[in-house]
């Protein structure tokens, strides 16, 4: 078995939470905050307003919002989050249509050590670019990306834009689909994901998340397809891809690769619409105490779930 899942203790992402509308204010509906409890406890008594901190703003602007340093900013929680180590955070919005339907923000800290990135790339004249990206201490990497643009189809990005579905990529530092590979092998990031993101109106958005293996974004990366899955009258979904740090099938009598809604934590998702970031969660793989499930919507229905876990 690989010891990097019992090796591994510094974390990319320290942070998940989510946030949901109720009427024009966002309320925290869910996270995990692993063992930094003055910050969960200091979450919990904010709201925001469209427009207002960075959950706000990832609202009124309708498009993911990446903060690296919260000093002078608009972060709402800066003491909070400067007790914490947390220095820099990601806001993905999850609409339906123009329909806000949540708010993922995840937060990180930065040291000299801890490696990753977690990229938005945009459309522009034909070619995805790099919208922003927060990237650790990948500094040569986060320069390379900055540098680089990709055609519908090609590199991770381009592939996810081509196909409107979830990838994930293996071996990043030699595998010839991953354009950058060997600034991924020099910064040690070893598997990627990339989701397409809806956004009110015509706008095209990326979501990449590059995990390294000394600090990596999770532990175990799976995708499920929603789109025609059925069981009986109620939805379902079926894993169609997944990478593990541990031996062993994804999938077996105890982990079935069929899911129905309400079914899990990956049930829970399909069945409300709504992204989860939970700790210690019922029904999560042996060996796992975080989960991580985002849904990736085309028009108003979800078409893929993805899911992390640690």
């Amino acid at each position: 078995m690989d010891t990097a899942v019992e090796q591994a203790t510094r974390p990319f992402i320290e942070v998940t939470e989510i946030w949901r509308p109720e009427g024009d204010t966002l309320i925290q509906a869910g996270g995990n905050y692993g063992t930094l409890d003055a910050f969960e406890a200091a979450s919990g008594h904010t709201s925001f307003k469209k427009g207002e901190g960075l959950p706000g703003k990832a609202w009124a602007e309708g498009r993911p919002v990446v903060l690296k340093e919260f000093d002078g900013s608009y972060f709402m929680r800066t003491e909070a989050a400067k007790e914490a180590g947390l220095t820099a955070a990601v806001a993905i919005p999850v609409f339906a249509e123009d329909e806000l339907l949540a708010v993922m923000v995840v937060l990180c800290a930065d040291d000299d050590i801890r490696t990753g990135a977690i990229e938005i790339w945009s459309e522009k004249d034909g070619y995805l670019m790099l919208d922003d990206g927060y990237y650790g201490a990948a500094k040569h990497f986060e320069w390379v990306s900055q540098h680089t643009h990709f055609p519908r189809g090609q590199g991770l990005p381009g592939g996810v834009w081509a196909s409107e579905t979830p990838i994930l990529m293996r071996d990043l530092g030699s595998g010839y689909r991953f354009i950058r590979s060997e600034s991924a092998g020099k910064a040690g990031l070893t598997t990627g994901l990339g989701l397409p993101i809806s956004l009110p109106g015509d706008a095209t958005s990326v979501l990449t998340l590059l995990s390294a293996r000394g600090t990596p974004i999770a532990h175990r990366f799976e995708i499920w397809d929603a789109r025609s899955a059925k069981v009986g009258a109620s939805k379902a979904a079926e894993m169609i891809d997944g990478i593990c740090d541990r031996e062993g099938p994804l999938w077996d009598e105890d982990n079935p690769r069929r899911i129905a809604a309400w079914q899990g934590p990956i049930g829970q998702v399909l069945g409300t619409g709504l992204p989860i970031a939970q700790k210690n969660a019922p029904g999560l793989p042996a060996g796992y105490s975080n989960v991580v499930g985002l849904p990736v919507y085309r028009g108003t229905s979800i078409a893929h779930i993805v899911a992390w876990y640690s």
